[in-house]
């Protein structure tokens, strides 16, 4: 019988999760300031956030401004922020999906993570 009944597993195993929470947080704070873009309306109207999904920037074409249908404008900026923020989640795919996989998220993901 080996003295201490496995407990040297059970370090490693918790260093490895302290590591594994590490890299978790660093890829997090990598996403929060990586920026990436959307666009709507053949790029009339560009939306900036972040990888974590702050909304950084608008970029609207003066082509697309027309004081006598202003509805056609928000849906051109609502569309390009949501084309920016699935280009977020895909980013944080990216970053963070094999992460959760090793902290056992394995598809279900982990409680409180956007996957």
């Amino acid at each position: 019988m080996i003295p201490g009944g496995g407990q040297p597993n059970m370090q490693q195993l918790l260093q490895q999760a302290q590591k594994m929470q590490q890299d978790l947080a660093k890829a997090q704070e990598e996403l929060a300031q990586t920026e990436v873009d959307g666009q709507a309306g053949g790029g009339l109207v560009k939306a900036t956030v972040t990888g974590s999904g702050e909304l950084r920037g608008l970029v609207i074409d003066p082509k697309a401004v027309d004081p006598e249908d202003t509805e056609t404008l928000a849906d051109l900026v609502v569309a390009a922020v949501q084309a920016a923020n699935e280009n977020a989640q895909n980013l944080q795919q990216q970053k963070l999906g094999p992460l959760a996989q090793g902290l056992g998220g394995g598809g279900a993901g982990i409680p409180g993570l956007p996957f």
